[in-house]
């Protein structure tokens, strides 16, 4: 596959002349280093891509960089042997993005140990309409299983539901035989929570008891909020049931006491998707391209983007205004 001696990428620039992101051209050798370089097909939105495309939250490690935490493509070159030419691959996390340069270039050079081979069962469009948000959400099911966590336990409350985490929770958890419960604060999306697995769709008034313990109704949940709501969640949880914590949308604080964890024995999981190890990895992508593929990716991928209409897509999220999934299409 011959590389092009420039393409186009979205890069971020934080210098003399202020915070700026925008299209440039560039050649591969000034990408971040790496064994395997991909002819990216699609990448995704997230809300960290947001914050670092706008400046407004500080994920940036370093400057000038390619935004864009997900990628998914074919492999151009590669001095790694598990990696030949033509191979469909993706990269999610691992510094994309962040670190490194990302997922919105139409050519991405990666470290190999970074690459995930495409599983039979996802294509790479899907790949990407999973992105960072559905490994969070089938990472976060991943840990409350492996803890014990069963449908027989009662239902799942997802916050933030309406968001990308949250809209993949819903349907993968639903995939997985759960009962899941919706938290949202939109209910002009109850009937978009509704198609995508929600059996009960619940304001946010269901989360704002502000007591330590409270009568217990869901057998466990999945948080992307923070804050009072994540309190409030641990103390409506069933005895020995799972929470897992993915997000901060509201806070990054905590206000909440040990009471459930040592009268009901209940579980907070942290769910960390950026370095998650290799056998987790590995897991999840096998789950989510077989028996826990989200059922309505086509319903939840709400929105095309090219790399020129990025910014335009960062205003809304961060505006609160975005529902379920971007999906980045590459020229």
């Amino acid at each position: 596959m011959s590389i092009p001696a420039t393409f186009q990428a979205f890069r971020i620039h934080n210098d003399d002349q202020g915070y700026r992101a925008g299209i440039e051209s560039m050649g591969v050798d000034q990408l971040s280093a790496g064994e395997v370089v991909i002819r990216a097909a699609h990448s995704s939105v997230n809300y960290k891509d947001a914050l670092a495309g706008t400046g407004k939250g500080r994920i940036l490690r370093r400057f000038p960089l390619v935004g864009g935490i997900d990628v998914s493509g074919h492999v151009a070159a590669s001095t790694d042997p598990r990696f030949r030419e033509g191979d469909a691959v993706l990269v999610t996390g691992r510094g994309l993005g962040e670190t490194r340069d990302g997922g919105y270039a139409e050519y991405v050079r990666v470290e190999a140990d970074m690459v995930v081979p495409l599983p039979d069962g996802l294509d790479l469009r899907e790949a990407m309409i999973l992105g960072t948000a559905g490994f969070t959400a089938a990472l976060g099911l991943l840990r409350m299983v492996e803890n014990h966590q069963t449908p027989e336990m009662g239902p799942l409350a997802v916050t933030g539901a309406s968001g990308g985490v949250g809209s993949m929770a819903l349907d993968i958890f639903s995939a997985a035989g759960f009962e899941v419960h919706a938290i949202s604060g939109k209910p002009e999306q109850t009937a978009y929570l509704e198609g995508i697995g929600a059996t009960q769709v619940l304001g946010r008034d269901a989360l704002a008891t502000t007591r330590p313990l409270e009568s217990a109704r869901f057998g466990g949940g999945f948080d992307n909020v923070g804050g009072p709501m994540l309190a409030s969640l641990l103390a409506q949880t069933r005895p020995y049931g799972n929470v897992g914590s993915a997000g901060l949308a509201a806070t990054h604080q905590l206000d909440a006491t040990v009471m459930p964890f040592i009268l009901r024995g209940v579980s907070l999981l942290g769910v960390a998707s950026t370095d998650t190890p290799h056998h987790h990895r590995d897991e999840v992508w096998r789950r989510l391209a077989s028996d826990w593929k989200p059922r309505h990716l086509q319903r939840i991928c709400t929105r095309e983007a090219t790399l020129e209409e990025l910014p335009g897509v960062f205003d809304t999220m961060l505006a609160g205004g975005s529902l379920g999934r971007t999906l980045v299409t590459l020229p």
